[in-house]
């Protein structure tokens, strides 16, 4: 990734409550600019893609004067997806925002058919394009994905539960698509280092996708099990899928890990004071203002044709595209503010290292005992 990209973007990261205030002013043709969303399985409501890049869309688009709305495609289908795009064009939407790797081949469809049609994808990587569309290095000047290095924030978590005192930790994945594999494998080495620093080898990990990436009364009563069985806290990852985590931890007073977003005040206002001891969060809404603020400004150039990796590009925690929330995190005594900084300061200098390596089918642990169940639906 380009080290000015790397930073222009940074500066625009507020992952909690957004602020528009460093905005540019808006362009003489901004005017003509009209912003859409289109959601993918979830809705606006998910506490993670969706909404995220909803809301941050809307703020930015309210504080410039530009025109946004969003489509609900009526289901989970590239043709139910294929025809919100053609409404949003019809309706005059020139700026199209998809949230999640399922785009890829409503891109594939819509791109080409659309030359004056910017499409700005989250979590749809270089691989999903090229497997749609069928074409090697599939790239279009009117398409900008931004991709994430979730294994780095899945490793941030899983070292902070373990050095927070838990020992028996779970991890309960939406669907086992790239980006969460990365979060889940990352989470095991991260608590598997901690283990090996603390001496510990008595630490746990109870691994499994739900295979689906919303919360159910299946996969609830599983991690039923998981809490009456020991489970401590549990990483919840994928779309609403952390809603069954909850629910579970709240009948075992126990706690849980957010994910893509701070979800702590969402968790604890609905479930338990508490509940939520940090979140593995990546940066949606900064990479949505900073693309918006580009087509403003007439800078789409810098940005056409990429599908960029976005991870660390600072050793200060809240510049950084993978992060845990450096306020609401639940610090202990063995795990403080200073020792998330350190951390952060470690991986950014490269003297911590995290395999982004996932074609194993189960994640590796050396100290760690990994129960891997794999799909529990």
């Amino acid at each position: 990734m380009k080290k000015g990209l790397a930073l222009a973007l940074a500066a625009t990261m507020t992952l909690s409550t957004a602020s528009f205030a460093a905005i540019p002013a808006v362009a003489d043709d901004a005017a003509e600019m009209k912003v859409a969303m289109v959601t993918d399985y979830g809705d606006i409501t998910d506490q993670s893609f969706n909404q995220t890049t909803y809301e941050a869309g809307k703020a930015f688009c309210e504080a410039n004067n530009i025109d946004f709305t969003y489509y609900k495609p009526e289901g989970d289908s590239t043709a139910d997806r294929d025809a919100m795009i053609d409404k949003a064009v019809e309706d005059g939407y020139n700026v199209i925002l998809m949230p999640g790797y399922a785009f890829a081949e409503a891109i594939s469809d819509s791109a080409d058919l659309n030359p004056d049609v910017k499409f700005i994808a989250l979590d749809v990587s270089q691989y999903d394009l090229d497997t749609a569309s069928g074409e090697e290095g599939y790239t279009r000047d009117n398409v900008y994905s931004a991709v994430y290095q979730e294994e780095l924030a899945g490793y941030m978590a899983g070292v902070a539960a373990v050095k927070m005192g838990y020992t028996k930790l779970g991890f309960l994945g939406g669907m086992a698509v790239p980006a969460v594999i990365r979060y889940g494998y990352g989470f095991v080495q991260g608590a598997d280092n901690a283990a090996k620093e603390l001496g510990l080898a008595d630490v746990e990990v109870n691994y499994a996708y739900g295979n689906q990436f919303y919360g159910d009364a299946d996969i609830t009563a599983a991690m039923d099990t998981w809490y009456s069985n020991g489970t401590e806290v549990v990483f919840a990852c994928g779309g609403s899928v952390y809603t069954s985590a909850c629910e579970a931890a709240e009948k075992a007073e126990a706690k849980v890990i957010g994910v893509d977003v701070d979800q702590k005040a969402t968790i604890d206002s609905v479930y338990g004071e508490g509940m939520c001891v940090t979140s593995a969060m990546k940066g949606l809404a900064a990479t949505v203002d900073t693309l918006l603020a580009a087509i403003m400004n007439g800078n789409w150039d810098d940005y056409k044709g990429q599908v960029e990796t976005l991870g660390m590009v600072s050793e200060d925690p809240e510049l950084n595209y993978v992060q845990l929330p450096l306020e609401s995190t639940v610090y202990t005594d063995n795990f403080t503010q200073d020792d998330y900084k350190a951390l952060v300061a470690a991986m950014y200098a490269g003297d911590v290292t995290v395999s982004d390596d996932t074609t194993a089918e189960e994640p590796a642990a050396e100290v760690v005992k990994v129960n891997f169940q794999g799909n529990l639906k």
